[in-house]
C-alpha cells in the first residue's frame, strides 16, 4: 500500500518544504517552489541481504567500447565503459546531439544495435542530420518520444548495447505529477535510467541541457547518480570544440579533448597545440607561449596582454581563459618587486583558442605578457615561458617541465625562460636555450 503527500520542490536546487514559500532558503531563489505529490511506498517485510567480504568477490573486467573518436575516448579514460551513465552537457548549438549521432555511427558498425532516443526532435529531423554528416548505419535505430515508460519498452524489445537520451529534461514518467524538466521529473527518470543502464548492461548516455550560469540543469543529484559528466565547451563562432570530464568513475578529469567543427561533423585534433598558437602573432609585444599540461599531454598556448593607460578613476582588470583574482595578484606583485606601475593602466587579458588557464605554471607567462606590453619590448621569437610566480617575486618550479620543452621542441622553439630550479634535471636532455631565473628581476635581464 502507498501513500501519497504533498511538499514544494525548488527547481534550481531540490530543497523540499511542506508549505509553499515565496523564496527558496536553500539557493535563495524566488517563486522558485512548485507543489509536487510524493508517493511512498509502504514498508514490507523482506529477507535483509547478505553481505560478502571484499575478497570473495570476483571482479570480471569488461572490454571498453571505442567510440571511433580518439578524443572522446581519452576523455573517458579509454572508451565507452559497457552499462556506464554518461551525461553531456553544453551549451545550446555547441554540438551535442552531433557528438553522439557520430559515435553511435562508430559504434553501430563494431558493436551492434543502438537506440538514439530524442524527445526535443523528430525522427525526420534526425534523419536529415544524419544524411548531413554521411551517418547511414543500418543498425542505428530512432524514436521519438518522451514517455520513458514506452521508451523503455522499446528498450527492453530492442537489447541495444548503447542508449542515447537527448535530452533528460524532456522525458518524463506518467506516474509523477510535475512538469517534464522539473526536479523530480529529472530526478526519478535518471534514476531509472540508470537502473537499466546497470541491470542491462546498456551503455547510456544522457544530454543535460545547462543553466544561463553554464552548470547543469535540475538538481545536483543528477551528477551524483551518473558515473561520468562531460561538459562540451567553445567559443560561439569559432570551429573548436573542448570536451573535458568534470567526473569520471572510470578515468581521469584531467584529460580534455579537442574538435574541430565542420560541415560533415566534429573531427578530433590530432595536434590541439597548433589551433592554439598562431605563428604571425610571435616577436609582439604581449604576445607569450606557455605550455600547459592537460591530463596527460602536453599544450601550447598563446597568452596576449593589452596594457593601456586610462583616463578611469578605477583601472579595468579583464582577462579571458584566466583567473582575474590571479591576474590582480600578478599585477600586484610586479608593482611592488620591479616598481612598475599599474594603478593609472588598464590590463586586458587573453588566452587565445578558448583553452582556460588553472594551473599555477601559467603565472610566468602572464607576467612575462603583461611587462613586454607594458614596456612595449617583444620576447624574443621562438620561445617558451612557463613557471609559478609567488608573492616575493620567486619564480617556483613546475611537474612536468621535459614534457613540455620536448612538445616546444616539436614544434620548432629554440629558447625556454624556466625556473632555475628546474634546469638543474632539464641539462642536456633538450635541443633548446635555457633561460633560468630564481626571481623575477633574474628573468626580466633576458629581455
Amino acid at each position: 500500500m502507498t501513500k501519497k503527500r504533498t511538499q514544494f520542490v525548488c527547481q534550481s536546487c531540490g530543497y523540499r518544504s511542506p508549505k509553499w514559500l515565496g523564496r527558496c532558503p536553500a539557493c535563495g531563489q524566488w517563486d522558485s517552489l512548485v507543489e509536487e505529490t510524493r508517493t511512498t511506498p509502504s514498508v514490507t517485510s523482506t529477507l535483509p541481504p547478505t553481505p560478502l567480504p571484499l575478497t570473495e568477490l570476483v571482479s570480471s573486467p569488461s572490454k571498453r567500447l571505442s567510440t571511433g573518436l580518439y578524443e572522446l575516448d581519452q576523455v573517458l579514460g579509454g572508451g565507452l565503459v559497457p552499462g556506464s551513465l554518461v551525461l553531456l552537457g553544453g551549451d545550446p548549438g555547441i554540438g551535442k546531439s552531433t557528438l553522439l549521432l557520430q559515435v553511435m555511427h562508430n559504434i553501430s558498425k563494431t558493436c551492434g544495435k543502438v537506440l538514439y532516443l530524442s524527445g526535443e526532435e523528430s525522427a525526420e529531423q534526425i534523419k536529415i542530420r544524419a544524411h548531413r554528416l554521411g551517418v547511414e548505419a543500418a543498425q542505428i535505430y530512432l524514436l521519438a518520444e518522451t514517455n520513458l515508460e514506452l521508451a523503455l519498452a522499446a528498450v527492453e524489445q530492442l537489447q541495444p548495447k548503447v542508449l542515447v537520451v537527448d535530452s533528460i529534461q524532456t522525458v518524463f514518467l506518467p506516474e509523477i505529477t510535475s512538469a517534464p524538466g522539473s526536479v523530480a521529473q529529472v530526478r526519478e527518470c535518471a534514476a531509472r535510467l540508470l537502473n537499466v543502464a546497470k541491470g542491462k548492461n546498456i551503455a547510456t548516455f544522457l544530454v543535460g541541457h545547462v543553466t544561463k550560469e553554464g552548470a547543469l540543469a535540475g538538481p545536483r543529484v543528477l551528477e551524483h547518480l551518473v558515473d561520468t559528466v562531460l561538459y562540451f565547451e567553445g567559443e560561439r563562432g569559432a570551429p573548436f570544440r573542448l570536451l573535458r570530464a568534470v567526473k569520471n568513475r572510470f578515468g581521469s578529469t584531467n584529460e580534455i579533448g579537442v574538435f574541430e567543427m565542420t560541415d560533415k561533423g566534429l573531427c578530433p585534433v590530432a595536434n590541439p597545440s597548433e589551433i592554439f598558437i598562431s605563428q604571425s602573432t610571435m616577436g609582439i609585444a604581449g604576445s607569450v607561449i606557455t605550455a600547459t599540461i592537460e591530463g596527460t599531454r602536453p599544450v601550447l598556448v598563446e597568452v596576449q596582454a593589452l596594457v593601456t593607460n586610462t583616463p578611469l578613476a578605477v583601472p579595468r582588470r579583464t582577462s579571458v581563459g584566466f583567473d582575474p583574482q590571479r591576474l590582480a595578484m600578478l599585477a600586484a606583485i610586479l608593482e611592488k618587486r620591479l616598481g612598475l606601475n599599474f594603478y593609472n593602466r588598464d590590463i586586458y587579458l587573453n588566452v587565445v583558442g578558448g583553452l582556460k588557464l588553472t594551473e599555477p605554471g601559467a603565472d610566468l607567462a602572464v607576467v612575462l605578457a603583461l611587462v613586454t606590453s607594458y614596456l612595449d619590448r617583444p620576447l624574443p621569437k621562438e620561445s617558451i615561458v612557463f613557471g609559478e610566480v609567488g608573492l616575493t617575486g620567486e619564480i617556483r618550479p613546475v611537474t612536468q617541465a621535459l614534457l613540455r620543452l620536448k612538445e616546444a621542441t616539436r614544434l620548432g622553439f629554440k629558447r625556454a625562460f624556466i625556473p632555475a630550479s628546474n634546469s638543474a634535471v632539464l641539462k642536456n636532455k633538450v635541443d633548446m636555450q635555457l633561460l633560468c631565473g630564481k626571481n623575477l628581476a633574474e628573468i626580466l635581464e633576458f629581455i
